[in-house]
């Protein structure tokens, strides 16, 4: 199954080293694309964890396009992206 999900916070590639290490921490995803400039992340999973991949983005900063994008989504995200930045 593949899915397409438009977040919110998407900045750099910091941002999207951070985004495919915790995604990539749940079990059933077997293939992770971030596109920066599209606000976009592609997974692929071999069962239905998309609801759990779109829980950890929210928890990491980066809501679906659409949900709540309070200051605290955003402080995550700035901590997220810097962390991301350190890693690569």
């Amino acid at each position: 199954m593949e899915a397409k999900i438009y977040i919110e916070n998407l900045k750099c590639g910091g941002c999207a080293a951070t985004i495919k290490k915790g995604i990539s921490s749940i079990d059933g995803v077997s293939n992770i694309n971030v596109n920066v400039d599209e606000s976009l992340v592609e997974v692929t999973t071999n069962n239905d964890v998309i609801g759990a991949v779109k829980v950890k983005l929210s928890k990491m900063g980066y809501p679906e396009v659409g949900d709540v994008n309070s200051f605290l989504h955003k402080a995550k995200s700035y901590v997220s992206c810097a962390t991301g930045k350190m890693d690569s």
